[in-house]
């Protein structure tokens, strides 16, 4: 009995494997300056269906050029799996709440994942 409910649960999860449209989920990253800011633009990214789930890795370190000059910075890293559809309004929200001149936001489409977390994922997060 537990063979067969393992071989059904398998088939199930390979069709939905096949189902999921490589690029309709996107990982999108955006850097904060502390834990407290990148919780709060987390939570609300969540709380507003921008995003199904937020990973944050605190205490990464940021070089870069900025208006001439090459700066290092200890920052947050916000990895945010959401529909790519969302998108333009995640990134409209980041900008619209955070507190950078300029807020970092880049998104790389999902090629190919565990098929019930991309099905979740599509589930959680509205067209």
């Amino acid at each position: 009995m537990v063979s067969l409910l393992r071989t059904v649960y398998q088939r199930f999860f390979s069709m939905a494997a096949e189902a999921y449209t490589p690029g309709s989920l996107s990982a999108a990253f955006v850097t904060s300056p502390n834990e407290k800011v990148g919780k709060e633009i987390a939570r609300a990214m969540v709380e507003k269906h921008l995003a199904a789930c937020v990973n944050i890795m605190p205490q990464i370190t940021s070089l870069y050029k900025w208006k001439g000059k090459i700066e290092e910075d200890r920052e947050v890293l916000l990895m945010i799996k959401t529909r790519s559809s969302q998108i333009p309004a995640l990134t409209d929200f980041v900008r619209s709440v955070h507190p950078y001149e300029v807020a970092e936001v880049i998104a790389l489409p999902i090629q190919q994942g565990n098929a019930p977390y991309l099905q979740w994922v599509g589930e959680t997060v509205p067209e």
